[in-house]
């Protein structure tokens, strides 16, 4: 499987330098060098170059590698619209991949709610966050920008007498322009992933 992951790695990068366009650097936003392309992507320095990606050094020949060369092929001049924020079930055609989405970008936050909010600061440091809009819920909220044309807004309810923790995920109002649904997903799984690495 993981051959299989690089072999398409490989494929999106052939692809996107095949033609490349003269704006990817704008369009991405990215630090443009020669061929390659720097931004920060998952909390980490991204490098897209013709013979790979990667992630403060490491080589991604994974599911992050196909999904950072997915972000690069999908590269679009407009800008991110945050605000309003919407529910991954509100984008069409999202409901194959609703299950998963619930199961491992919210309920695996839910275990770690409060180390979350104990280290929310340097979460918000590390994922380019910022304090969520006015008119929000939660018990605490923040905004983190994984990728950067597409921000997640992360809901936080701690536990109490009556109910058990909670978590919710919404996404940058237009965030569908710059990938598909399945990656989408996955965008929000690895951002969980990574705000549980960063309140360990």
């Amino acid at each position: 499987m993981t051959d299989n992951y690089a072999r398409i790695v490989r494929s999106n990068l052939e692809r996107l330098y095949l033609d490349l366009s003269p704006d990817l650097a704008r369009k991405l936003p990215a630090r443009q060098s020669g061929e390659r392309f720097e931004f920060d992507a998952f909390g980490a320095k991204c490098e897209i170059r013709p013979d790979g990606i990667l992630l403060d050094t490491e080589p991604q020949d994974g599911p992050v590698g196909i999904l950072l060369s997915l972000y690069a092929l999908g590269a679009q001049s407009e800008l991110c619209v945050p605000e309003p924020f919407k529910a991954f079930k509100d984008f069409p055609d999202s409901m194959p991949y609703a299950g998963a989405f619930v199961t491992h970008t919210q309920q695996i936050l839910v275990p770690y709610v409060e180390n979350i909010e104990k280290n929310h600061g340097g979460i918000m440091e590390s994922l380019k966050g910022r304090p969520a809009p006015a008119g929000v819920g939660g018990d605490f909220v923040f905004v983190v920008y994984p990728l950067p044309k597409i921000a997640l807004c992360y809901i936080f309810y701690m536990a109490d007498d009556d109910f058990p923790a909670s978590v919710t995920c919404l996404y940058s109002n237009n965030a569908r322009q710059f990938l598909a649904n399945d990656a989408l997903a996955d965008v929000g799984e690895y951002t969980s992933k990574k705000i549980i690495d960063l309140c360990k």
